[in-house]
């Protein structure tokens, strides 16, 4: 019963983190209540979204597993934005519920170095101030070097359906009541929160020639770079979702039930996610909206049962089947499990490093929902980076910290550990400062080097990254040095593509980089990139369209690493700083950082924040 690592808990952050360490050589154990449910995805049948579709791309970069799960298991893919600029894009697919689970479960059953028990763990085995092991239900004592937690929603965790409570780490499973006392007797500042989801209908009981159709895209694109895109393309079996609303009779039959909801009697005293809020939530805040989008999700290939993504709630089952009935499509709609709400512990994130090693407690990592954030891909890319780092600490080698401007992962963690969250932390396109840099189409550019250097990517996989990178610097050298000048024939040209005419001598980029340019145009206008497939001339166009933009992004990013370790004077006068919150100010006179590098690591100081004072701290300077 020795091991290398212990994970605990087997949802998405336990998986990615427990195939991480057995894959990089060392023993790991997978500690979960239930080995069938290893894997499960616990609310929506879906992975992937606006940003969350950016981290399945990098942690399948880095060799994770999620993506290549989702591409055997999707039953629907989709390109979430795909008339906005390609950095706000999000591959977003459907997946059979079932299916996934069970990949999963495979996967962790077969990989070398990685065993799976069936118990609880009730208490965590200390020395000092190291964990040395865990204890479970059946009081098995199981020792490691290193312990990574990843409890989801299970820790105390209570379900709320109306007046009625249950102690249930999902419905229909136990808590695990035992472990947040370990976690307070180590000094850690534990937290509540809120989260939920909705009820679940029986297909056959759904019209849904009265809804909006909602098909995936005519070619879907995989998750993995490891995936075969023709193959896939030509392959995968897509199923529709639907559309359809709330309306005026669904809001009054909420609104007159908005005493027996748990939300707002007082029952729920967690904080719920501010970007998913439940159904009596939106009709609460939202009152001068006469209905809600309502997307209805199939759960498996088979369409036995149906997920009603935005109606997520713990209003009383009489009052889910009465508004569930007053919508277009679904009156006599039968429901199959009602929706609920889940309070469970959380971990405060600041209380971690970089490494998601808690400060606290040497050797201990925590990942997914104890660290306060929702959402499966959070979770998943969390384990990956916890399992990475727990094994190079046992091969005493630095741990692998991704930068704001490497990877929506680091963008991820640097805000939990920097700013911590009051509420579940979501991923969105906004938090993240080089957007541009950081499209999924680039993740395997930016990241698979470090997934070959782990050993969680093979030879024959970077060397079809390298290929790519080639294509695509090839195919940018070719436009850079692919010049026109405005004569008649080529006037005319640009004419019959639908392009303006040139009065100067122009290069192709400036060409390309037009907003009416599109890929079609592509291999017109310069045929030699026709040799290459359409996914790199696609690569080719998005780099040369925003090559001056990125450009310049790289220069603030050179910028600010060139300044980031500048003193910042004593007594430098903080409340002089103009734009500058009482927040800001309050937290920097309180640390008294001695260089930017130090004021960037306060919770809630921005590198927005970093830049303004770096201006002030010149000014000052000039003024002596």
């Amino acid at each position: 019963m020795n091991y290398d690592v212990i994970v605990v808990g087997g949802g998405h952050a336990g998986i990615e983190a427990c195939l991480a360490s057995a894959r990089m050589g060392h023993k790991t154990l997978l500690v979960s209540m239930l080995a069938e449910n290893v894997g499960a995805t616990s609310c929506n049948p879906a992975v992937g979204g606006l940003a969350k579709g950016h981290l399945v791309r990098e942690l399948d970069a880095l060799g994770g597993e999620m993506g290549l799960i989702t591409d055997a298991a999707g039953i629907q893919f989709r390109i979430l934005n795909i008339t906005k600029g390609p950095a706000v894009r999000g591959s977003r697919a459907q997946i059979d519920m079932d299916q996934y689970r069970v990949i999963a479960r495979n996967i962790v059953l077969n990989t070398p170095n990685l065993e799976l028990v069936q118990e609880t763990v009730d208490d965590l085995i200390m020395e000092g101030d190291t964990v040395v092991g865990v204890r479970t239900d059946l009081l098995n004592e199981y020792k490691a070097k290193r312990v990574i937690l990843t409890t989801g929603t299970f820790l105390r965790g209570v379900v709320h359906i109306g007046e009625i409570t249950k102690e249930a780490g999902r419905f229909g499973e136990f808590a695990a009541n035992n472990l947040t006392d370990s976690l307070l007797k180590a000094g850690l500042n534990v937290g509540r929160l809120k989260t939920g989801t909705c009820p679940r209908i029986d297909s056959s009981t759904i019209d849904f020639s009265v809804m909006e159709a909602q098909p995936g895209d005519d070619l879907p694109m995989p998750f993995s770079f490891r995936t075969d895109r023709e193959k896939f393309k030509q392959d995968k079996e897509q199923l529709p979702c639907y559309i359809t609303y709330t309306n005026t009779l669904t809001h009054e039959i909420i609104e007159q039930n908005f005493y027996r909801a748990p939300l707002f009697t007082g029952q729920i005293e967690g904080v719920g996610p501010r970007y998913c809020p439940s159904i009596e939530d939106k009709i609460n805040r939202f009152r001068d909206k006469d209905r809600h989008h309502l997307f209805i999700e199939p759960q498996t290939k088979d369409n036995t049962e149906c997920y009603i993504n935005g109606m997520s709630t713990s209003l009383p089952p009489d009052v889910q089947q009465e508004m569930i009935r007053s919508i277009v499509g679904m009156e006599n709609a039968k429901i199959v499990r009602y929706g609920y709400a889940i309070e469970y512990d959380y971990v405060d994130p600041t209380e971690l490093t970089h490494s998601l090693e808690t400060k606290k407690v040497k050797n201990l990592y925590l990942a997914g929902q104890i660290n306060g954030t929702t959402g499966y891909e959070e979770a998943a890319a969390q384990g990956l980076m916890a399992g990475i780092n727990a094994a190079l600490s046992l091969e005493e080698k630095a741990p692998l910290i991704l930068g704001r401007d490497e990877a929506y992962i680091g963008v991820l963690i640097d805000d939990l550990v920097t700013k911590g969250t009051k509420e579940p932390y979501r991923m969105f396109t906004s938090r993240a400062e080089y957007r541009l840099l950081l499209r999924e189409e680039s993740a395997d550019m930016r990241l698979s080097k470090y997934g070959q250097a782990l050993g969680l990517l093979d030879d024959e996989t970077m060397a079809n990254v390298n290929e790519k990178i080639a294509q695509i610097q090839e195919g940018i050298a070719t436009i850079a040095a692919t010049d026109y000048t405005p004569n008649k024939e080529f006037i005319a040209f640009l004419e019959s593509i639908g392009e303006e005419r040139i009065s100067d001598k122009i290069n192709a980029q400036q060409i390309i980089s037009r907003k009416s340019f599109t890929l079609e145009k592509l291999s017109i206008l310069i045929p030699e990139l026709g040799k290459y497939s359409a996914y790199i001339q696609e690569q080719i166009l998005v780099e040369a369209k925003y090559a001056r933009y990125v450009e310049k992004q790289q220069e603030d990013i050179d910028k600010m690493k060139k300044n980031i370790n500048i003193k910042i004077p004593e007594g430098f006068d903080f409340a002089g700083v103009r734009g500058f919150s009482k927040e800001v100010i309050d937290k920097l006179e309180t640390f008294q950082p001695p260089t930017l590098q130090a004021a960037s690591q306060i919770s809630g100081i921005t590198p927005a924040a970093i830049e303004i004072l770096h201006i002030y701290m010149k000014m000052a300077e000039k003024k002596k």
